[in-house]
């Protein structure tokens, strides 16, 4: 079974749900099965960091260039707010992650802030302006 994992993970996957459901258990490769779960979570942190930085990083750019704000921006501050509070509903064990990586979170946003707006590093906070109830709360726009 654990060529099997390397060969073809699909197929081990469904070949492991299969023996799980069945009276076969004990033939699972337990050991690749606990692994992929820890991954899983490992990806479901992942996925909130990110939609926590491409939030911040929307929310700089509108601060940094009023000028410039679009309706595009606003919709990507809304949707990747909406997917983080999802995803947080959906994960309550994750809440206090979003604590935890706002500061890298918002190392990530201020590179990807830089770069889209030729702005630079000495324009934006050396840390982040927002608290983590701001950076949540539906309507807030800078």
């Amino acid at each position: 079974m654990p060529d099997l994992y390397e060969q073809d993970f699909y197929e081990w996957t469904v070949r492991n749900a299969e023996r799980l459901r069945s009276v076969r258990a004990g033939e699972a490769d337990l050991a690749h099965i606990a692994e992929e779960i820890e991954d899983l979570g490992r990806r479901e942190r992942r996925e909130l960091f990110q939609f926590l930085s491409i939030l911040i990083a929307h929310l700089l750019k509108r601060q940094v260039q009023p000028d410039r704000r679009s309706r595009s921006w606003e919709l990507t501050t809304r949707v990747q707010r909406k997917d983080l509070t999802k995803l947080v509903s959906e994960n309550p064990s994750l809440q206090p992650y979003l604590q935890e990586s706002l500061p890298e979170a918002y190392e990530r946003a201020l590179v990807e802030a830089m770069t889209e707006t030729g702005r630079p590093e000495s324009e934006f906070p050396s840390t982040c302006p927002f608290t983590l109830d701001v950076i949540l709360e539906p309507d807030f726009l800078p």
